[in-house]
């Protein structure tokens, strides 16, 4: 199959493809006497894999990784196993960072006074009122932000 039907097979633009490619994730493909890529099944379900990683956060390093594993059946799986387990780690912290936005975000919802500003105007939005009185130092009415690190 050309690059435009593994393209459209896989969901996948060809620049994605050409890219994973030259990135060494794609093993080059067949070349027609005119030049055109055919690909195999084998690359499709190559892509698809590919696809499948990025799609659950694993970075092009890592799926390197993961594809030599696969390549190579008979090797230990040990350090797969230490990659998700980072994976699990990260997603944890990330779930808990949401949470903590997702409070302070309802927490700031909780200044819209309606009562006050019963025609919602700006001038006496109590949301506005609240991020303008924030300290730059990122402490605002009794909660922290993330410091940013260099």
């Amino acid at each position: 199959m050309k690059i435009g039907e593994l393209a459209k097979l896989t969901d996948t633009e060809t620049v994605t493809i050409r890219f994973y490619e030259r990135k060494g994730l794609m093993p080059p493909p067949e070349r027609t006497t005119s030049n055109y890529r055919i690909y195999s099944d084998q690359h499709r379900e190559r892509l698809l894999f590919i696809r499948h990683c990025r799609g659950i956060g694993i970075n092009l390093d890592e799926i390197g990784q993961l594809l030599q594993c696969r390549d190579h059946p008979i090797d230990s799986c040990h350090h797969v196993n230490e990659m998700i387990d980072g994976h699990i780690v990260q997603t944890q912290r990330q779930i808990k960072e949401l949470k903590q936005l997702e409070k302070q975000l309802r927490q700031l919802r909780t200044q819209c006074n309606q009562v006050v500003n019963p025609e919602g105007q700006a001038a006496n939005c109590g949301i506005l009122q609240f991020l303008e009185n924030c300290q730059p130092e990122g402490v605002c009415s009794g909660h922290q932000h993330p410091q940013a690190s260099d």
